[in-house]
């Protein structure tokens, strides 16, 4: 096992997508099964492979000269769906190590075992962050049984990054497959936030319907920032676009939801939003650069 070390020369990258999905493994094996699949790819209507691998979306981020956090979710418990391996992605994330930067995923409902798998992820695998999905995982994060976890991603010093509002997994499927979006309720992890003020929390997507929760939250406290992934920005509410262009212009992170939204997609849209360049080089890079400890 190669231990991931960083070696992204900001430089010479243009921005840093926050939020890029690893679907599938060197072994075949999928993330999700195919109905939830298959519904996803569905709402999301997107053009290129629903499964990347880990080389694939390393090949894709360095030809296009961008640096991309990757990630899985582990919900084994809520879905009876085994996971990809966190620590297989981020072994291979070592190997493109000049370009990708890996998250772990735990199953929350794990219990004890969560905390021990994520201490091991960061000290021996070498993850930058976590990933959380609560209305896939089936948790709710401000339940006083998971506060373990969060003190122990807070004390290994680094970032939880949690989908929050409308969730494209199971949509159009009756009852959602069972997906419930209160779970993914920003406002759930206000609590998080203030009970673990060292714990870097990302509001993952425009947070549809309860944006004005999120805002809120990033604006009130220093260790909550939003991600803008998941939504073409066309398409994001005008009070999170007011509040990128503004007050919460050094809290807000780039992100596309690859493999959903491609990269080119997302900033053709976001070109219209005419930033200055210091603006728009904080949201594309600067901030995430600050979050993933990638600044001296």
């Amino acid at each position: 096992m190669t231990r991931y070390e960083p070696q992204i020369d900001l430089s010479s990258v243009s921005a840093i997508d926050v939020h890029v999905h690893i679907e599938a493994d060197g072994h075949g094996h999928l993330s999700l099964d195919d109905e939830l699949m298959d519904a996803s790819a569905a709402y999301f209507k997107g053009g290129e492979p629903r499964t990347p691998t880990v080389a694939d979306v390393a090949a894709r981020y360095r030809e296009i000269g961008m640096a991309a956090v990757i990630f899985t979710v582990d919900s084994t418990t809520a879905t009876g769906h085994p996971a990809i391996s966190s620590e297989d992605i981020a072994t291979e994330a070592a190997e493109h190590a000049d370009v990708l930067i890996p998250f772990g995923s735990v199953d929350p409902r794990s219990g004890a075992d969560a905390v021990k798998r994520a201490t091991v992820l960061v000290e021996d695998y070498g993850v930058r962050g976590f990933k959380f999905h609560p209305s896939l995982q089936g948790f709710a994060p401000n339940e006083p049984q998971y506060q373990p976890l969060w003190g122990a991603i807070e004390e290994l010093g680094v970032p939880a990054l949690f989908h929050t509002g409308q969730n494209g997994i199971g949509a159009g499927l009756p009852g959602g497959r069972g997906i419930k979006l209160r779970y993914s309720n920003p406002i759930l992890l206000d609590d998080v936030a203030a009970d673990f003020p060292g714990l870097t929390v990302i509001l993952a997507h425009p947070s549809v319907p309860w944006q004005a929760e999120a805002i809120s939250m990033a604006t009130h406290k220093s260790n909550v920032f939003i991600d803008l992934s998941g939504w073409r920005p066309k398409y994001f509410p005008p009070e999170l676009v007011k509040a990128a262009r503004g007050m919460l212009n050094h809290k807000v992170l780039f992100g596309t939801d690859y493999p959903l939204i491609t990269p080119e997609r997302w900033l053709s849209d976001f070109d219209e939003f005419g930033l200055d360049e210091g603006p728009r080089e904080k949201i594309l890079k600067t901030n995430a650069a600050s979050v993933l400890g990638l600044t001296d």
